[in-house]
């Protein structure tokens, strides 16, 4: 089967306690488990309602902190920004806003009537919404559109192991919803097809692109 994002072939294995088959690329280190596992909008949103993300706990504020200072570092000083795919809590635009950076926010699900078609920001955010995507090159090139020039892209998403044994005792792939896996070096090829470039990662889930001028 073809790589979604840079369409070599794929190597295949099978996780024996799942059952699923999963697609690696080891040209761009991208994993994704096998179409026929993806879940519809229906079924995916089933179990986001499971989430408690309660924007009083200090350990969910904590969590979009460590994001924030990771990121905002690298990206200057934006004065307009998307959360995109911010899920029900709409926490992080709430602290940006907070500090002065106005954030928008949007979801699919949860917020789709926040339409952004006409506008483009100085920064975007999307945490832990990557390992979700059936097209992930579609929604990076998306977001790129809607990037100012010299603008940045942030993104949080938890990178794979690039080890077969490692990847099956790996906890991220166990949820039905992850179904997307990336590295680094996934981010650095799709940075090259749509004109932009890392600037920085830190090894783990955070990668932080800026589109070129």
């Amino acid at each position: 089967m073809q790589c979604h994002i840079c369409k070599e072939e794929t190597d295949t294995f099978q996780d024996e306690k799942s059952g699923i088959t999963y697609h690696w690329c080891k040209g761009c280190e991208y994993i994704f488990k096998d179409p026929s596992c993806y879940q519809n909008i229906e079924e995916q949103k089933s179990r986001y309602d499971l989430h408690e993300n309660d924007p009083e706990d200090e350990g969910y504020r904590a969590y979009f902190q460590r994001f924030l200072d990771f990121v905002l570092p690298l990206a200057g000083k934006p004065e307009t920004v998307l959360d995109f795919g911010c899920g029900r809590s709409t926490l992080l635009a709430n602290i940006l806003n907070n500090i002065g950076i106005e954030c928008d926010y949007y979801d699919p699900i949860y917020h789709p009537e926040n339409t952004y078609d006409s506008k483009k920001y100085d920064l975007i955010l999307s945490t832990e919404v990557f390992e979700h995507l059936h097209d992930p090159k579609a929604v990076f090139t998306h977001l790129v559109e809607h990037l100012e020039e010299g603008a940045h892209l942030a993104l949080q998403t938890q990178f794979h192991p690039n080890d077969e044994k490692a990847f099956k005792k790996w906890y991220y792939h166990k949820d039905p919803t992850h179904i997307v896996f990336f590295r680094p070096k996934t981010f650095e090829v799709l940075a090259t097809m749509y004109g932009c470039e890392v600037l920085a990662d830190n090894a783990k889930n955070m990668v932080v692109l800026k589109k070129k001028k």
